[in-house]
């Protein structure tokens, strides 16, 4: 498989290529040149398989011949040997809510499914002969899911660059509480689209990129995408037949994933994005126009975003593959701050995805109501998902996407129903352990001094 970027589709690169690299020269995102599309009798063949070995047979799709089938069943066997549950993830039935688990990994969030997996992916790969600094933007899941993957790795640097005081206190505390000397947690004085624009700054300095042999594990990164898409299968066959995805969305990765899972054969009927007071995403999708504005701290931090990065690989596809579109639209958002979609690519968009925002008030009463109505505490990032999927009417069945543990979120979680959560085993002793990271200004010199220093 031979990849392009969506602001260029001449490149021509193998899966090696664009993993080390995670972001485009020319400043795009990276995609495959085709996607395979499973007949229905694959997909019968598929629906009678494990959560590994589906893993491995979608996986190949993208990898191949980079890594083939033998080394990436051994790489999905070690990346989820410590799940806590059999299959790495739990459909769970509550009344009529079909709720998808994804947090049975390490750091209790849905990243960890495509995190330990790029973790192996290093030295799969044979990337790291020479050290490798990998430079991550986190809302607060992402950054805890790479350092668990990472911590430790021979010839293998991690930079974590968090929005100060704009994540919540035990995602804060499971990121810079890990005593690994490969591992640098940063404090940046912004909201995480700062974070993400310093990474992406970085990517494109061709000078830095190099000097330090910079690597990136954000959902920009197409080894995250391809990871999720295997969930999409599994609950689906729960099934067998037509479903809806609510999902969570801030940076459009997660449900992107299930867009790639569509496009693959899946029947999927809509794809719901769950969205907190920052909605673009819901504005753009119902809308047409991609207009950022300031970003509210919220309930659901994690979604805090304003800046949608995988939007634009949705976007390669609305155009029709014209790259020079992509990059005119692209250029409009850096010079002008949006750009507008005409009416029958906004209509391409809503044959696939419905959008509904969920406020703060909503969030909590959906969390007390679930408590009160089936004992079940939801994070406030999927009591998102199941509201949005209460208000889109179709004759599909939904599946939830839960994306993290209730126990990263007490602040919220006590506000709703009054009570803590007991942590997990891995989190007893969190609150004794010695946090260790930067507080550095949002200023990009400042951090690529930070990283210098420290390569």
């Amino acid at each position: 498989m031979n990849y392009i970027s969506t602001r260029n589709k001449s490149l021509n690169l193998n899966f090696g290529n664009i993993f080390l690299r995670s972001l485009a020269p020319d400043g795009g995102l990276f995609l495959p040149k085709e996607i395979k599309k499973f007949s229905e009798d694959e997909l019968k063949v598929l629906s009678k398989l494990n959560y590994i070995d589906l893993g491995v047979e979608i996986l190949s799709k993208f990898c191949s011949p980079v890594l083939d089938k033998k080394k990436i069943k051994i790489l999905l066997s070690k990346a989820y040997s410590d799940f806590k549950t059999d299959d790495v993830v739990e459909l769970k039935k509550i009344d009529d809510v079909n709720l998808l688990e994804l947090y049975h990994g390490p750091t209790l969030a849905f990243k960890d499914i495509a995190m330990q997996v790029i973790g192996l992916m290093y030295e799969a790969l044979d990337l790291n002969k020479k050290k490798v600094n990998i430079i991550v933007a986190t809302s607060g899941d992402t950054g805890s899911a790479a350092i668990a993957a990472l911590k430790e790795k021979k010839n293998i640097n991690l930079f974590v660059l968090h929005p100060h005081e704009k994540i919540s206190n035990i995602q804060r505390k499971i990121m810079t509480t890990c005593d690994s000397n490969n591992i640098f947690n940063i404090a940046v004085k912004g909201n995480f689209d700062d974070c993400q624009k310093i990474v992406k700054q970085m990517f494109n300095d061709e000078d830095f990129r190099e000097k330090i042999n910079m690597s990136g594990v954000n959902s920009i990164n197409w080894a995250r995408i391809i990871c999720q898409i295997v969930y999409y299968f599994y609950a689906y066959f729960k099934f067998s037949t037509k479903v809806n995805f609510s999902v969570p969305t801030g940076n459009f990765g997660d449900v992107y994933a299930g867009y790639v899972a569509k496009k693959m054969g899946l029947p999927i009927d809509k794809l719901i994005v769950a969205t907190n007071e920052n909605d673009i995403l819901c504005r753009v999708i119902n809308s047409g126009e991609y207009r950022p504005s300031k970003v509210k701290p919220s309930l659901s931090p994690s979604m805090d975003i304003q800046v949608a990065s995988n939007f634009e690989r949705l976007l390669f596809d609305i155009l029709n593959h014209d790259d020079q579109k992509v990059s005119s639209s692209m250029n409009n958002l850096t010079d002008n701050g949006y750009f507008k979609l005409e009416d029958n690519e906004l209509k391409k968009i809503k044959e696939n995805f419905a959008a509904i925002k969920i406020n703060d008030a909503e969030t909590l009463r959906i969390i007390k109501d679930f408590f009160m109505n089936y004992g079940f505490i939801l994070d406030p990032h999927t009591a998102t998902a199941v509201g949005a999927s209460y208000k889109v009417k179709n004759k599909s069945k939904t599946i939830i996407l839960g994306t993290a543990h209730p126990f990263k979120f007490l602040e919220t979680i006590k506000l709703a129903i009054g009570k803590n959560v007991e942590p997990p085993k891995q989190f007893l002793n969190l609150s004794e352990k010695v946090e260790k990271f930067e507080i550095i200004d949002n200023k990009l010199e400042n951090i690529k001094n930070y990283i210098i220093d420290n390569v």
